[in-house]
C-alpha cells in the first residue's frame, strides 16, 4: 500500500506539472483562477455569490421605490408537489410581483431580500435594455447601426456588416464558442480571465452570413457592452446607475463584475443584485419601457424586443423563442410569456395579460425540454398560476 501511495502521489505531482506548464506556455493564466474557486471548492462551475472574487463597478440606489406589499402577504402557499421541485433544485429566492404589488416573497438558505446573486446571463437583458436606453438618449442611431462606427475593429471585411440588431438578436455568424464544458472555450476565459477585449475581438472569423441565423453565444453580448462604453463615453455600471438603476428606484446596491481593476464589465453575465430589483426589468417591459409613466426605454423597441427576431436556427428550423435578448415563451397554458434567464437558474418570468412578474434565484436549474425552455420553468410558473392567477 505504501508502494502504491508512492507511485500515485509521483504521478499526482507529474500531472499537476504537467497542467501548469501548459497553463503558464499558453498564457491561460485564468485556469487558476477557475481550478482554485471550482475544484478546489467542491465545485464543478461557478457560484452565485463569489462576486467578490472578482473587480466590481457599482450601481448606486438613487431614489428607492419600495415595491407595496400586499396586505395579505404570502396569503397562498405553493401546492406542495410544486414546492417539493422547487426546493430539491436549490432555489434560493421566490418572488410574485401583480400589478406592481410583492404578492409572494420566500427566501431559503443565505438569500434574502438584500442578499447579492449573480444574474450571469440575465446581464444579456439588462444590456439589451441598456442600448434601448441609449437609442432613446440619441448616443446609438438605431439598432441597424454598424458595430463598426463604435468598434474600428469591425470595420473591416465579413465584421463591416455586423450590427447591433444582429448582436442583440444572437445572429452576427462571428464564431464564438459557446462551450460550458470545455475550460478553454470562451465562456470560462471570460469569466475567470483578465482582458475581455483582447479575447473577444481574438475571434476573428465570421463563419454565417450576419442576421440570418440564431446562435446563442455570450461573446454578442460582450461586444454591445463594449459599443454601450464607446457609445456613452461611460462605463456600462455608470450608465446603467444613470439610466436604469436609478430611474427604475431599485433600493440596493448592485455590484457588475469586471475583467480586471478599471476595465470593463463582463456585460454577458455577473449583475450581482436581488430579487426584488431584479423585478424592475420586469415590471420597465410590462409597460412597454415606461416606469411610472417615464419613457425609459422607446416604445417600439421594448415591444420589439419581446417579439421573436424572425431567424431560423442551425438546422432550419424557425427560431421563435428570442427576441432582443429576452428570451420567448409563444404560449404557455394560454398566456404568452417573456423572460430573462441565467445558467443556474435565474429568472426574470413576465406575464403580460396577467400584469405578473415571478423571479427565481437560485443554484441549480434543470435541463431545457424539446422547446428550448428550462425544465424548471414550469414549476415557477405552474406555482404562480395555481396561487394568484385569479
Amino acid at each position: 500500500m505504501r508502494k502504491f501511495l508512492k507511485w500515485f502521489g509521483l504521478g499526482l505531482l507529474l500531472i499537476l506539472a504537467v497542467l501548469n506548464l501548459f497553463i503558464l506556455f499558453s498564457g491561460r493564466t485564468y485556469l487558476y483562477k477557475g481550478v482554485w474557486n471550482t475544484y478546489l471548492k467542491g465545485r464543478s462551475g461557478p457560484s452565485v455569490n463569489e462576486y467578490a472574487i472578482f473587480e466590481n463597478r457599482t450601481l448606486q440606489p438613487v431614489s428607492p421605490q419600495p415595491w407595496p406589499l400586499a396586505a395579505r402577504l404570502n396569503a397562498q402557499t405553493i401546492p406542495p408537489d410544486l414546492l417539493a421541485k422547487i426546493t430539491g433544485i436549490e432555489t434560493g429566492a421566490l418572488l410574485i410581483i401583480r400589478r406592481d404589488t410583492i404578492l409572494h416573497e420566500q427566501y431559503w438558505g443565505e438569500f434574502s431580500s438584500t442578499s447579492h446573486t449573480n444574474s450571469f446571463s440575465m446581464a444579456k437583458t439588462v444590456v439589451s435594455i441598456l442600448v434601448g436606453c441609449a437609442i432613446e438618449d440619441g448616443y446609438i442611431k438605431s439598432i441597424d447601426q454598424p458595430v463598426g462606427d463604435f468598434l474600428p475593429e469591425y470595420k473591416k471585411g465579413d465584421f463591416s456588416r455586423i450590427t447591433i440588431k444582429h448582436l442583440l438578436t444572437m445572429s452576427s455568424g462571428i464564431s464564438f464558442d459557446e462551450d460550458y464544458v470545455n475550460p478553454l472555450a470562451y465562456p470560462a476565459e471570460s469569466y475567470y480571465g483578465s482582458n475581455l477585449r483582447e479575447l473577444t475581438f481574438g475571434y476573428d472569423k465570421v463563419h454565417s452570413p450576419p442576421g440570418q441565423t440564431f446562435e446563442y453565444l455570450s461573446g454578442n453580448t460582450q461586444l454591445l457592452g463594449f459599443v454601450l462604453r464607446a457609445a456613452t463615453g461611460k462605463p456600462v455600471s455608470d450608465y446603467a446607475t444613470q439610466r436604469l438603476w436609478g430611474p427604475a428606484g431599485c433600493e440596493q446596491t448592485a455590484f457588475w463584475s469586471l475583467d480586471h481593476e478599471g476595465g470593463d464589465e463582463k456585460s454577458f453575465c455577473c449583475l450581482n443584485s436581488n430579487a426584488r430589483d431584479f423585478a424592475r426589468i420586469g415590471k420597465l417591459y410590462l409597460d412597454s419601457g415606461r416606469w411610472n409613466g417615464k419613457q425609459l426605454v422607446p416604445e417600439t423597441y421594448a415591444l420589439q424586443s419581446v417579439q421573436p427576431a424572425g431567424l431560423k436556427r442551425k438546422d432550419g428550423s424557425v427560431c421563435d423563442d428570442y427576441g432582443y435578448s429576452w428570451w420567448l415563451i409563444p404560449n404557455y397554458n394560454g398566456h404568452r410569456i417573456f423572460y430573462a434567464r441565467g445558467i443556474l437558474g435565474q429568472y426574470v418570468l413576465c406575464i403580460p395579460d396577467l400584469d405578473m412578474i415571478v423571479v427565481r434565484l437560485g443554484q441549480k436549474r434543470l435541463p431545457n425540454d424539446s422547446d428550448d425552455v428550462p425544465e424548471d420553468v414550469h414549476y415557477y410558473l405552474d406555482a404562480a398560476l395555481a396561487m394568484y392567477a385569479k
